[in-house]
């Protein structure tokens, strides 16, 4: 069942239960034995008091309203009283209002979008993004949006054209600091490869890289900045044997980069906000548990999501091109042998690089 689908049988289950509480109501005054002043009486103080609505909300019916409730029950029966599925949920309930504060007071970070995802995984149906935006703003719960500079459009025209690499700093794991290495393709904006590690250096690189190109197949081109990582000689080689275009960005113009940063900046308000909620760090107690979960979501979350530019998601823009070319493991293995001079020390031994 797809997600349309699950909303529309919410809205539909919602609009019965408005039905028999409007039957409820209006049960005993509807009754045809009782004369026109009888049912007076009684649709009067209905109207004068308060009730326990639908979905548990306090709320009074004016003696109009129940009147023409009878009316429509006698001409149609039951049925005249379930409203359009689709106006069951003209205003969004004070109790999920509250939900939306409480889960933006529990960690500040979350987005409006992202409260509007948990309200919608957690209850089947959750209002819309603006109206979360709209009531923490009333509250104060927001604060002033960056200044954003906007560079010209780019789009590869086909997967594989181009990816884009980039690190990202990541949470705090037993106490160390972590780096998420990424690469993005351009035209299906699909996160062909990724990895945390604990250094932002040429092996935690080569650990989301070689996996990408092992899956994802070579692309046409890389695209990355100019962080010491990206500089080495060793990824100018492995570019080399692969047949792949290394291009790094000019210093201080990130122009092409957008697709990227914004990739980060989902993966900041949708993954990493979540690691930062109380209780969470028992979900993250290392270094494999945190990518076996970002694994997860990238895979369960953010590869389905329908992207707001392409009108698709990065799954269904990847896989509507040919088949990628995947490199041969002989291939594989000699671009990304390693070599370097280092000076043996005293005691016959030499420093390559740290441990994963």
């Amino acid at each position: 069942m797809t997600t349309a689908d699950e909303e529309e049988q919410v809205r539909t289950e919602r609009a019965r239960a408005v039905a028999l509480f409007r039957y409820q109501l209006i049960r005993e005054p509807a009754d045809p034995a009782h004369s026109t002043r009888q049912r007076g009486r009684m649709v009067r103080e209905l109207a004068d008091r308060e009730h326990p609505g639908p979905f548990g909300q306090p709320m009074r019916v004016s003696r109009q309203t129940l009147d023409r409730w009878i009316s429509a029950w006698r001409s149609g029966g039951f049925d005249a009283l379930i409203p359009p599925a689709r106006q069951v949920l003209p205003r969004t309930a004070g109790e999920v209002l509250e939900m939306a504060a409480a889960l933006k007071r529990e960690n500040p970070a979350r987005t409006g979008a992202q409260i509007a995802r948990i309200l919608h995984r957690h209850l089947g149906w959750a209002p819309s993004e603006s109206t979360v935006r709209r009531h923490l703003a009333r509250l104060e719960l927001t604060g002033p949006k960056p200044a954003v500079t906007v560079f010209g459009r780019f789009e590869a025209n086909h997967p594989n054209e181009l990816w884009l690499g980039d690190a990202l700093h990541g949470p705090v794991i037993a106490g160390r600091k972590t780096y998420l290495f990424a690469f993005v393709d351009d035209h299906s904006r699909l996160l062909v490869g990724h990895r945390f590690g604990f250094a932002e250096d040429t092996v935690r690189l080569a650990a989301a890289l070689r996996p990408a190109l092992a899956s994802r197949g070579v692309p046409g081109g890389v695209y990355v900045d100019n962080g010491s990582a990206y500089v080495d000689s060793w990824l100018l080689r492995a570019c080399a044997k692969l047949g792949i275009k290394l291009v790094h960005s000019t210093p201080g113009r990130p122009q092409g980069r957008g697709k990227i940063e914004r990739l980060f900046r989902t993966v900041r308000e949708q993954f990493l906000v979540e690691l930062a909620t109380p209780g969470s760090d028992t979900l993250v107690p290392d270094l494999l548990s945190l990518n076996r979960l970002f694994t997860a979501w990238t895979e369960t979350v953010y590869h389905r999501t329908v992207h707001s530019e392409t009108g698709q998601t990065p799954l269904q823009r990847w896989h509507a091109a040919d088949p990628p070319t995947i490199p041969t493991a002989a291939a594989l293995r000699e671009a990304f042998l390693w070599e370097a001079t280092r000076t043996v020390t005293k005691t016959a031994t030499v420093s390559l690089h740290a441990i994963l």
